[in-house]
């Protein structure tokens, strides 16, 4: 993955408006998918590693999108877009790459994105797992001083193709599935005189011999060893964040902070600590698919910065995954305050996860970086990532809520009141629900917060969750 802070100081160089980056896939049915594997995986084994690989891409892509601000979308084909939705999410535009051979769906991509507006358009596919943060910021850095980026394959075609115009003599007359597709490529590109900057050599996965890059990257056949990695996003979090990581700690193989710029010491409190931290300004999404882009371990457990999990956890998350069978799960919720509406939300909370099978960010989800990687991570969402996350899960198996309760501050409740805390809740859900916009809902939850926030007194922010808690009684 490219360095975060090279990445956000690159980031005047990209806009929205003007670059995409496109991604080529097929959805992973059986039979259909990395045909060329099947007599090595079996076709469920083949749609499997169709699955992980494309999830990866996306992820990284997503990663990439959230700090440089350049729009994706997926051109896939083999399914329907409200499929696309349900496997990988919001947050990405969807489109079927349509009829045609893959010279003349790139190319009808490519007229489509320069007539809506974009300047710099980068094409990948999901098959080649060596394309990270920092190929693509080169890729998208190149366009800004040449007519095409491209990036060839070992096996003689290419793994990515950039333009600034459109340029259909490009994929007229290629041989595509052969291993001159890349230098006839070239070739038409010094006939138009195009300014081309080429890429770093990298390996597809699209025959037996290429699956050891994946087994090397752990996107097939991982070790189920049962390492957990925790993950906790912090914006100001110094009152919180030690005791939360050293709780964290006793279990897990690593502790990595993903710190949104914070103006405090959490930062220097967390590497105190013994966490892993990165600083970036973006999305929460942003900084949790980035983390999970640095995690070591095999089970992957999201942690706020003001929970403090329970004793024995990782005997807990183990055995739900491997006895359970669980996809995903979190814990029963536990708010750090006293009082009969505290209780009442804990017991409804704890309900409404265990029926539903929807537990929130709050529990501590967790879940194998397997899956994870298999749905492309979170949703570049400004809110309600961690909802659709689950939702994403859920479609794929058992979502367990466990017995054991994580203990969370009370600081959101008491700031605004139990009944206003659950109402707002509530309404973000609906919405959510009914599609109304995330950046309209973050909106919303961000002014009710100042409607009553303006009214504490900014030292309170910085006291510890019992002290607080005992203010407000």
């Amino acid at each position: 993955m490219a360095s975060i802070a090279n990445i956000v100081d690159d980031k005047v160089m990209t806009n929205c408006t003007k670059e995409k980056l496109i991604l080529f896939t097929r959805y992973p049915i059986p039979g259909k998918a990395k045909t060329r594997l099947i007599l090595e995986l079996g076709e469920k084994g083949a749609a499997d590693l169709q699955e992980i690989m494309t999830g990866f891409a996306v992820l990284n892509s997503r990663c990439f999108s959230s700090f440089s601000g350049v729009d994706v979308e997926i051109r896939y084909e083999g399914t329907s877009k409200s499929n696309m939705l349900k496997w990988l999410g919001e947050g990405i535009k969807y489109n079927k790459s349509g009829y045609g051979d893959l010279g003349q769906r790139m190319c009808r991509t490519f007229e489509d994105s320069f007539r809506s507006g974009y300047e710099r358009v980068v094409i990948i596919g999901c098959d080649c797992p060596g394309v990270n943060s920092d190929l693509l910021l080169s890729s998208f850095k190149a366009l800004k001083n040449n007519d095409m980026v491209i990036g060839p394959a070992t096996d003689g075609g290419y793994y990515l193709i950039g333009l600034t115009k459109t340029s259909p003599e490009l994929f007229t007359g290629i041989d595509w599935g052969t291993d001159s597709v890349y230098r006839q490529t070239i070739a038409i590109a010094q006939d138009r005189k195009l300014r081309t900057m080429q890429l770093i050599e990298l390996s597809d996965v699209d025959t037996p011999d290429d699956l050891n890059l994946c087994r090397d990257m752990k996107l097939i056949s991982p070790n189920s060893e049962n390492i957990i990695s925790v993950i906790i996003v912090t914006l100001n979090e110094q009152a919180n964040i030690q005791q939360t990581i050293k709780t964290a700690s006793k279990d897990a193989l690593e502790v990595i902070v993903a710190d949104g710029d914070s103006q405090d010491r959490t930062v220097e409190l967390a590497q105190k600590a013994g966490a892993s931290v990165f600083v970036a300004s973006c999305t929460r999404a942003g900084l949790l698919n980035s983390a999970v882009l640095k995690a070591r371990g095999d089970i992957l457990l999201f942690l706020h910065a003001d929970t403090i999990l329970p004793d024995n956890y990782a005997e807990a998350i183990t055995n739900a995954i491997q006895s359970a069978a669980g996809v995903a799960g979190a814990f029963s919720l536990g708010i750090d305050a006293k009082g009969i509406g505290i209780r009442f939300i804990e017991k409804k909370a704890n309900l409404r996860s265990k029926l539903l099978k929807l537990p929130y960010g709050d529990q501590a989800l967790f879940m194998t970086k397997d899956n994870f990687l298999r749905v492309g991570g979170f949703a570049d969402m400004p809110i309600m990532e961690d909802y659709e996350l689950v939702k994403r899960l859920g479609r794929r198996g058992k979502v367990i809520t466990l017995p054991q309760k994580v203990k969370t501050s009370a600081r959101r409740w008491l700031r605004i009141g139990v009944i206003r805390t659950s109402l707002v809740n509530k309404l973000m859900i609906a919405g959510f629900k009914i599609g109304i916009s995330p950046v309209k809902l973050a909106s919303f939850y961000r002014n009710q917060k100042k409607r009553y926030h303006n009214t504490e007194r900014k030292d309170v922010e910085n006291e510890p969750t019992l002290l607080r808690t005992e203010r407000s009684r």
